[in-house]
């Protein structure tokens, strides 16, 4: 009796067959309507996400790749301008060297041109000089020969002849006289 008692009574711990029943209904209804409205977006949200990201790294990996070969490139370029700059030195101390060397010729040009002029001046000179003295010496000599002779050589030929006669015997003496002063001066 006990037990009819009990089973006439309502049980809080078990709930009715009705509502059971409602309630699976009711959520399999939400499952459906989720599964045929929400799921869907979340795949597609998903799909999104997941194509992002893919393609995030795939354009990194490019850019990565491309910034790589851009190194590569900079490096080859940066090489290749330390080879030119280092063969636009070598060319600017060859043409240095070249330059020098014309300069140094052209110095030693000069001055043998020079050296050649001074001796020029110095043999134009001792002939000048030579000339004055011996039109000196000639003048010099033929007073002499007056004063010695006590006669004077009025005729110009004469004098002429013993003025020339009295240089040919200097410069025949000259030689040895020269050679005598050189090795004195030495």
């Amino acid at each position: 009796m006990e037990l009819l008692a009990a089973e006439g009574e309502l049980n809080p711990l078990l709930p009715h067959t009705v509502e059971i029943i409602v309630g699976l209904i009711a959520f399999a209804l939400l499952l459906w309507i989720l599964a045929r409205t929400a799921l869907p977006q979340f795949e597609r949200t998903y799909a999104e996400r997941t194509d992002k990201i893919e393609g995030g790294l795939k354009r990194a990996e490019e850019a990565q790749a491309e910034a790589a070969a851009l190194k590569q490139k900079y490096q080859d370029q940066l090489a290749g301008a330390r080879d030119e700059a280092a063969r636009i030195r070598d060319d600017a101390r060859a043409e240095g060297q070249q330059i020098k060397a014309e300069l140094r010729a052209e110095a030693e040009e000069e001055a043998s041109r020079i050296r050649a002029q001074a001796e020029q001046q110095v043999v134009a000179q001792r002939e000048a000089a030579q000339r004055s003295l011996r039109g000196e010496i000639g003048g010099l000599s033929a007073e002499l020969a007056e004063r010695i002779l006590g006669s004077e050589l009025a005729d110009p030929s004469r004098r002429s002849a013993t003025v020339d006669s009295f240089l040919s015997d200097l410069d025949g003496m000259a030689p040895a006289g020269r050679a005598t002063a050189e090795s004195g001066a030495r």
